[in-house]
């Protein structure tokens, strides 16, 4: 029986992790903030690039990092929505790795499932990719700097760089900032080698704060950084008593997003229209309508749809996979998705291979989503656990302090989806039957769905999410 109910509004925004390193000593030099922008030659990650990689190398671990935290936030949210920025979290963690040695930093690559490609560092994939023996010339890997910054391990940082220059350079028609920052106590000492190579590889800067003598304004300073920097959308990351007066170092990484769909939903085609929350249960909502051509297949083993709705000129698509109607059974159809769900099940469901283009009538409810989450217990579960251990952790790339550890992991998502578009801030084997389909396809959702926001030239997943009440 499907029980999706309650908690929803509509339109993929922005998503927003903070983590929070507390417990430590040290003296330091005060820093700046200062959120890396687009075409910004102080922020280390503007000027010329290339494909300096297969990009197809981080959509791999993306997503299976993807789809393990959902299994784990979906355990307590089996009937509430859910929506996050998985790319996001990626990211945030992939800048403590910077810091991270040994074990520490072992456990952060087994999470975001980085491995090594031909003996070379890189982010795992079916294909071996890793950036080129030598580079042009002014490229970012011939800056000096990169050669002193952390090569321990299997994660290769300049994936994740890279991938970053790709997101900020999507053209006019979309918005997104990419925003890294870190709040230190003042009088605490970090590496410079450190501060280097965060802003060079993430665009994050140091700004000082006093988490021991106030540390409401340091809280409310970072929340008004981050409201800033998601236009608005995500006004609280850290609510009243999450920081506390041994917090030491607070990373913030934040991603908003805004696009038009490259086939706009005609506001007038709107109407009021059911939508079923399960078998007994059903609200009205204001249901979006189009008729064109679009990407559909159909997943015979879990009996689902899976629509590609593109933005504007197609650099992201939203991804939707809708099961059959509300089943009357013990597992419902979204269940089923989310049982079969793998990262080979997922490439396959969204190939060219079981998706086409036909004319298909589009029934969408326009809805928000908004998730906030404390992550720490989840990431201890999925088996990064010396970095909240005083005594096992090992930050030394980062700090002189031998008893600085990770406090918090916040993550907040906000995604809104209308008729101009989005707003949004935050098992093998599986075999694709083609259907014969009719001239017109219906693809009706009015009931729960998961969906994806996916960055087409890396294959790369933005936004995860559940709908099941918009």
């Amino acid at each position: 029986m499907d029980s999706c109910f309650q908690r929803g509004t509509g339109a993929p925004e922005l998503g927003q992790l903070g983590l929070d390193l507390g417990r430590g000593v040290g003296n330091s030099k005060a820093g700046h903030c200062c959120a890396y922008k687009e075409n910004d030659p102080s922020s280390g990650l503007g000027g010329k690039h290339g494909s300096l990689f297969m990009m197809d190398s981080i959509s791999r671990p993306v997503t299976e990092f993807c789809l393990d935290l959902y299994k784990k936030l979906n355990r307590s949210a089996e009937d509430t929505n859910i929506v996050f920025s998985p790319m996001s979290i990626s990211v945030a963690l992939a800048l403590i790795h910077l810091g991270a040695k040994n074990n520490t930093a072992a456990q952060i690559e087994e999470v975001l499932h980085v491995r090594k490609a031909a003996g070379r560092m890189s982010l795992g994939s079916d294909h071996e990719s890793a950036a080129p023996e030598t580079e042009p010339e002014g490229s970012l890997q011939s800056q000096p700097s990169f050669s002193q910054c952390n090569k321990e391990g299997d994660l290769n940082h300049k994936v994740f760089q890279e991938l970053l220059l790709q997101l900020q350079n999507l053209g006019e028609k979309y918005v997104l900032t990419l925003a890294n920052n870190l709040f230190i106590q003042q009088g605490f000492e970090l590496q410079q080698q450190f501060l280097m190579c965060s802003k060079e590889l993430y665009g994050a800067m140091l700004q000082t704060v006093d988490f021991h003598g106030a540390v409401e304004d340091a809280r409310r300073k970072i929340n008004a950084w981050v409201e800033s920097e998601t236009q608005g959308k995500i006004k609280e990351l850290f609510a009243p008593g999450v920081i506390d007066g041994h917090a030491l170092l607070v990373l913030v990484n934040v991603i908003y997003f805004k696009a038009s769909w490259e086939r706009k939903f005609e506001e007038e085609k709107t109407v009021q229209s059911d939508f079923k929350l399960n078998q007994n249960r059903k609200k009205p909502v204001q249901m979006m309508y189009q008729k064109g051509k679009f990407k559909l297949g159909y997943i015979e083993e879990v009996g689902a749809q899976i629509l590609e709705l593109p933005y504007a000129q197609k650099s992201l698509s939203m991804i939707i996979l809708l099961p059959e109607d509300v089943a009357d059974g013990s597992v419902s159809g979204l269940e089923q998705i989310e049982s079969t769900i793998t990262y080979e099940n997922l490439m396959l469901w969204a190939s060219s291979e079981n998706m086409f283009e036909t004319t298909v009538e589009v029934y969408l409810p326009r809805f928000k989503l908004e998730g906030t989450f404390n992550l720490n217990e989840v990431l201890q579960e999925m088996g990064m656990t010396d970095i909240f251990t005083e005594s096992k952790v090992d930050l030394s790339a980062m700090t002189f302090a031998k008893s600085l550890v990770l406090s918090n992991v916040v993550h907040k998502a906000y995604v809104e989806v209308n008729e101009e578009g989005t707003v949004a801030a935050a098992g093998t084997g599986a075999s694709i039957v083609r259907r014969s389909l009719p001239l017109t396809e219906v693809f009706m959702a009015n009931h729960p769905f998961l969906f994806f926001i996916r960055h087409n030239p890396t294959n790369t997943i933005i936004f995860f999410g559940k709908l099941c009440s918009p």
